[in-house]
């Protein structure tokens, strides 16, 4: 799980993960900044780290990338998101399971109408729950 600024969506997809994945599904948390990665592990990260180094170390040791789709953008997140680590994120081998949030200068066409932040959330983690061997996700 990667995210930044205030770890709010990554906190909340993390709690959704923790209950809906086997207990043997390993979440790291990967935090731009420490308050990010803090309230994932708070949520049920199984491990955290935090900055660039963390990133770029772990993105290749990961079997599922999941975050808002902005981690792979230069400089999103008001900056937090280094060149590094959107590289890193974006040529690792790992599946991508990204929310279409963003606030830069980019617009997602062919998405269905814009969703409520939980029901992506939802949809999210049906998703790597199905990529984890889990089958299809109940509610969550």
């Amino acid at each position: 799980m990667v995210d930044g600024q205030g770890g709010g969506i990554g906190r909340h997809i993390t709690e959704k993960l923790r209950r809906a994945l086997p207990e043997d599904v390993e979440i790291l948390a990967l935090g731009t900044n420490a308050v990010a990665t803090a309230g994932m592990l708070r949520a049920g990260a199984n491990e955290g780290a935090t900055g660039e180094s963390a990133v770029v170390y772990n993105a290749s040791r990961v079997d599922i990338i999941v975050g808002p789709i902005g981690i792979l953008f230069p400089h999103a997140m008001l900056g937090e998101v280094t060149p590094r680590m959107a590289e890193a994120l974006h040529d690792s081998p790992a599946r991508k399971v990204l929310l279409p949030l963003t606030r830069q200068e980019v617009e997602l066409v062919g998405l269905r109408k814009p969703e409520p932040l939980p029901h992506l959330v939802d949809e999210l983690v049906a998703r790597v729950k199905e990529l984890v061997g889990g089958g299809p996700a109940g509610n969550t």
